[in-house]
């Protein structure tokens, strides 16, 4: 009984760590999220937490402000493995990490609206059911999304629609 439930466990771990890290290939940084820096062997050149506000833009060791708007965390890793090589370190082991997505948000015709925290592989009625559900008002085939960067541009959507970190749910109000 122990083996299989540590089977299960290990099973869900790996699958969670595959998603996250398949996931953080094609993210995009954006304002609100949090993410880590760490090079092997540097704690100097190391950020455990950095919050990337509106500008996009930070300050880092010997490269100066890096911009890291619409990047992806690879795209952001070599750009700081390409700073640090030569003059600084001979063959830098940077990761960048995303410690901490942007939040989504809820509105409308649910019981709690508001922001909620961004989880991978978050779905429409996954994001519902955090805002404490449907309300007797809502109107469950009038979902629409405004996507973060889209020009605010909504789009109507199912139940089983992915959500991105930044999206902005809202759920209209029946007539019943």
């Amino acid at each position: 009984m122990k083996s299989v439930l540590l089977t299960s466990l290990l099973t869900c771990l790996v699958s969670f760590s595959y998603t996250t890290f398949a996931f953080e290939d094609t993210y995009k940084l954006g304002a609100g999220d949090k993410i880590q820096i760490s090079v092997y062997g540097e704690e100097n050149l190391s950020i455990e937490e950095l919050y990337i506000n509106n500008s996009g833009k930070f300050d880092y060791p010997y490269l100066g402000q890096l911009t890291v708007l619409n990047k992806t965390p690879e795209q952001l890793k070599s750009e700081i493995t390409k700073g640090l090589k030569g003059d600084y370190l001979i063959s830098p082991k940077v990761r960048v990490s995303v410690i901490g997505f942007r939040s989504i948000y809820v509105n409308g015709e649910v019981k709690k609206p508001g922001g909620y925290e961004y989880q991978p592989g978050l779905t429409v009625d996954k994001a519902i059911a955090l805002a404490g559900g449907f309300t007797d008002r809502a109107a469950r085939n009038k979902v629409y999304i405004t996507q973060s960067g889209s020009d605010d541009q909504k789009n109507r959507v199912k139940l089983t629609s992915r959500v991105k970190p930044g999206d902005i749910i809202e759920i209209d109000q029946s007539f019943f």
